[in-house]
């Protein structure tokens, strides 16, 4: 197992947001997002993240590299509901030569009030279009060394 990031529920400890609308499509028959939705959630703020640093994902595509997704893992601390506008909490946790790991925290509310509904982390490969693996790109190493 990669996984060594233990994601906080403390939304200062993260260095970027995005905020998301739960779609009615998200919800099962109880009413309440459907569990594999919460990783949809986290890869849309991941790739909000890579162009917010000036790095979008489309750039890494055109390089021919790809972060495939090797390990995750979701905590689920209370439900989320249709048409809840949701905070995505992402921070670039660990990163060594050739993976990177991401630490999320699932947000409802407003600044001063926001309830913990779910953490998380993502563990990533980076990789060629064809699959073999390969180094992370020099500014992604560098980000995290910071």
């Amino acid at each position: 197992m990669r996984l060594s990031v233990e994601p906080t529920t403390s939304p200062a400890d993260y260095e970027f947001t995005h905020q998301i609308r739960v779609r009615f499509v998200e919800t099962d028959a109880m009413g309440i997002v459907h569990h594999s939705n919460y990783l949809a959630y986290f890869e849309e703020a991941r790739v909000a993240f890579l162009a917010h640093v000036g790095h979008p994902f489309t750039e890494w595509r055109d390089a021919g590299l790809e972060s495939p997704v090797l390990e995750s893992f979701v905590t689920y601390r209370q439900p989320l509901h249709f048409d809840d506008v949701i905070t995505v909490h992402l921070s670039l946790a660990t990163v060594t030569r050739a993976t990177f790991q991401m630490a999320y925290l699932v947000t409802v509310g407003s600044d001063d009030e926001r309830l913990a509904h779910a953490t998380g982390v993502t563990v990533h490969g980076c990789t060629t279009n064809g699959g073999r693996p390969t180094r992370l790109p020099a500014w992604l190493a560098e980000m995290g060394t910071r």
